[in-house]
């Protein structure tokens, strides 16, 4: 299994992988922010509306395959505003059904975690159904919960349900640091 940082041009190349796992989690249950059933063009479609988002720097999503099979996703959202560069939103943790409960939803986490520190971000945030199979993975990973808010999202089959917001502190690097330090207004690095 491994697990790269998508650009562009990658990200258009596995389209069709990326659009298959979103399936999935839509099919599996996942409130990933799609009803079902999903159809295969709506998901491609979807992630093609990323590719600009990626090419910006605004978002950095991470493919985990196996072999050419697309197994898991996640990505960090970056806001565009002065006062909020020290911050990013984790988005879209995605695992496929046959390759859940191996570890590799941590390692995704794990890995947007440690790229967030790399570019100089302090804090992520995260938003996910209550009482989701997802809750116990940020639980167990420091995330801390935050509150929630009822009636925030529909589920994949339509039904309103309530969303837990979490909150990570992470430790910036230090070139990190000395980089945005050195910047003085710039964006950070990404």
């Amino acid at each position: 299994m491994t697990v790269t940082r998508l650009d562009g041009d990658q990200l258009a190349q596995c389209i069709d992988e990326l659009a298959t796992l979103l399936i999935d989690a839509v099919d599996g249950g996942a409130s990933v922010g799609f009803l079902a059933p999903l159809d295969h063009a709506a998901a491609a479609t979807w992630w093609r509306g990323r590719a600009e988002p990626v090419a910006t720097g605004r978002l950095a999503v991470w493919a985990a395959r196996d072999g050419a099979r697309v197994l898991g996703t996640v990505s960090l959202a970056f806001p565009d505003k002065p006062n909020s560069r020290h911050r990013a939103e984790l988005v879209k943790l995605m695992v496929h059904r046959d390759a859940r409960g191996h570890g590799l939803g941590r390692t995704l986490l794990e890995t947007a975690e440690s790229a967030a520190a790399a570019t100089g971000v302090t804090l992520l945030h995260l938003d996910t159904e209550t009482d989701s199979p997802a809750e116990s993975l940020y639980r167990s990973a420091g995330w801390t919960r935050a509150g929630v808010i009822p009636d925030y999202a529909a589920e994949p089959g339509g039904l309103l349900r309530p969303t837990t917001l979490y909150y990570k502190h992470v430790k910036a690097l230090p070139a990190a640091v000395d980089e945005a330090a050195g910047a003085a207004g710039r964006p950070l690095a990404r």
